[in-house]
């Protein structure tokens, strides 16, 4: 590789063949430009971390599986996965997680990244303009405020952010296509109870297998075809 590494120069080789096994692991496909975006991306997140307050891990090591493998693993998963020209919004975005790396793997997308920080929404806007990544839109603002016109709704709406899904879904649904599906990433399995307290909604559970991670790590669907 050509570029230089502020934060991972003596990591990068190593790091490189890591995303391109936990990519193989994942059954992504995935081009060297894409692996070396996101070491762009990586090495952007150490170097501005503490200045912009983006993430409070500081290992490279770390911040490689529970930031990059983490956000990596929801792309197989994703709904409308065999579709170009999804619009989705990434809600709470911080600093581009996962927003900055579905952006990276799915340049058939259109990304809006939302984030009432602006320091964060700066951030995204620069590491966007450094990759050259044309299909992510920085925004900031909380999504009370996020106005969407009917014909502008999103198919899928994500969020990594949220401890509550029962907030998540009250702030995203009026976003939300008619045939769409809210996305959240969750630690542990939600409650029978939380799942209980929305009844209205088609609710799917998938347990993800992030690489090198022994942590629980879930996302779960969000239908709100069952409304119609």
């Amino acid at each position: 590789m050509t570029v230089k590494f502020s934060k991972i120069p003596h990591q990068a080789e190593a790091f490189f063949g890591a995303i391109e096994t936990a990519a193989a692991s994942l059954g992504l496909d995935i081009s060297k430009d894409q692996i070396e975006q996101i070491l762009r991306y990586l090495d952007g997140l150490l170097l501005w971390g503490k200045a912009y307050n983006l993430t409070a891990i500081t290992d490279p090591n770390e911040a490689l599986i529970k930031h990059i493998f983490d956000c990596m693993a929801i792309v197989p998963h994703l709904p409308f996965a065999d579709q170009s020209g999804i619009r989705l919004l990434d809600i709470g975005t911080g600093a581009g997680l996962p927003s900055v790396i579905l952006a990276i793997l799915r340049p058939d997308w259109h990304i809006d990244a939302l984030d009432s920080n602006q320091k964060k929404i700066r951030f995204i806007r620069q590491i966007a303009s450094d990759l050259k990544l044309g299909n992510i839109t920085p925004i900031a603002a909380r999504i009370e405020h996020h106005q969407t016109e009917a014909a502008q709704a999103y198919q899928v709406i994500t969020s990594r952010a949220f401890a509550s899904l029962n907030d998540f879904v009250g702030l995203a649904a009026p976003c939300l296509a008619s045939d769409g599906v809210l996305y959240a990433m969750k630690g542990k399995t939600p409650t029978a109870d939380e799942i209980e307290a929305l009844p209205a909604w088609q609710t799917e559970v998938r347990v993800l297998n992030v690489p090198k991670l022994n942590e629980d790590r879930c996302v779960v669907y969000l239908n709100k075809s069952a409304l119609n």
